[in-house]
């Protein structure tokens, strides 16, 4: 689940090995880029931290953010 912290709205996600996380990795890139808004990424071994907020908005939560968020849970 995403949890709000920081003006951010953050997940932890693990995979069974690296190139899984980084396949999610690559969806996640493709919806950014059709969603406009690029989020801070973590990323070790099959390890995967995803912190979304809007820059332009201040560095707060948006809608912006909880749209990319729930798009992204649909590639999980």
């Amino acid at each position: 689940m995403w949890t709000e912290e920081n003006n951010k709205l953050t997940r932890h996600f693990k995979f069974a090995n690296f190139v899984e996380a980084f396949a999610f990795l690559t969806k996640v890139a493709i919806l950014a880029e059709k969603h406009n808004h690029h989020p801070e990424i973590y990323n070790v071994y099959s390890k995967v931290t995803i912190h979304l907020n809007t820059h332009e908005a201040g560095n707060i939560v948006t809608e912006k953010d909880r749209q990319l968020a729930a798009a992204i849970d649909g590639v999980v």
